[in-house]
């Protein structure tokens, strides 16, 4: 995707987007500077350190021109910014201009699922969620994607030393390789083929809904993690583990953190049960445990984890488990 825009903006940029599905990290700058419109592209000026710095912090192979910014996406980089008005400094951009900036880098995010988004500059951070952040990796996520926070690359920004500046571009490339970590979940049916579902909420209030589970402590089975978890979630003791019907490949970031889970679901078969948590749920930003028909899960506008949940559960009841896990999906 490119030519300056993203579906559902309003104002185009002089300065194309350079992104594609898929990305490890999308660079987020202010606005386009006056240089960077007549070159139409990123970070033109030649005192702006952002090339120099994607290069010494081990980016990119070789020092890049910004001419050649499409090539960034071969290497799995790309660059947008949250403002698209062309001014002479940042300092000339209104509220305004900001308007639609969290809901079009959303859109990024859901549409084209980049690993990150990493705002070049406090100021285009503050501009896009009207909050003033710190360097660094940020608790607010858009979706499963992590926001990183950098120093200005501007020459306005020479308070900030360059090698200051580098630091935070190798802490960067160092946090977008992601923590393995290993999960095991469970497909909770009751007899009337209800299946019982957790909310999560985050702290700027994303919510979904997902299927019971978690992490599997250090030592642990992966049986041994679902009856742990049902029974805080659920306070669901009393069940036989079914087989493995599902696997799921996830990287997502959390709380600061990017994960690269790989979950195992299991069946679980009960009569019935009212679900009494044994946890403080809260401090699990868990928000609410029900029981959901598929009806239900099909008419919801909810977001549901997996997306295919209702096709997946679907096919459960009508041909019985698979003869091999199958992959979830997203």
């Amino acid at each position: 995707m490119d030519g300056g825009s993203v579906p559902g903006s309003a104002t185009p940029s002089a300065v194309p987007d350079v992104l594609a599905p898929a990305l490890e990290v999308v660079f987020c700058g202010i606005n386009p500077g006056r240089v960077s419109d007549a070159a139409a592209a990123h970070f033109a000026n030649p005192r702006n350190d952002f090339w120099r710095l994607l290069h010494d912090a081990g980016f990119t192979p070789r020092l890049f021109e910004p001419q050649g910014q499409f090539a960034l996406l071969e290497l799995g980089i790309g660059v947008t910014n949250a403002a698209y008005r062309t001014t002479k400094g940042s300092g000339d951009l209104r509220r305004a201009d900001f308007a639609g900036a969290s809901g079009r880098l959303g859109r990024i995010a859901t549409e084209l699922r980049p690993r990150a988004i990493a705002f070049v500059g406090k100021e285009a951070y503050r501009g896009t969620f009207g909050e003033r952040p710190d360097l660094g990796a940020q608790i607010r996520t858009l979706g499963d994607v992590g926001l990183f926070v950098l120093p200005s690359t501007s020459p306005a920004n020479a308070a900030v030393p360059y090698d200051e500046r580098r630091r935070w571009f190798v802490a960067l490339r160092d946090w977008l390789e992601p923590v393995d970590r290993a999960a095991a979940r469970a497909l909770v049916l009751d007899r009337c083929d209800r299946t019982l579902l957790v909310q999560f909420v985050d702290t700027t209030g994303q919510a979904w809904w997902a299927t019971p589970g978690g992490g599997v402590d250090a030592g642990e089975t992966t049986e041994q993690t679902i009856r742990r978890e049902l029974a805080e979630e659920a306070g669901l003791v009393d069940f036989d583990l079914g087989p493995e019907i599902w696997t799921r490949d996830h990287t997502f970031a959390w709380y600061g953190r990017i994960y690269r889970q790989r979950e195992r679901i299991h069946l679980v078969r009960v009569d019935e049960h009212r679900p009494a948590p044994r946890i403080d749920l809260a401090a699990e930003h868990v928000h609410e445990v029900r029981w959901w028909t598929l009806d239900e899960l099909d008419r919801t506008a909810e977001t549901l984890v997996p997306r295919r949940l209702p096709r997946l559960l679907r096919d459960l009841l009508e041909h019985g488990p698979p003869p091999e896990p199958l992959d979830a999906g997203i």
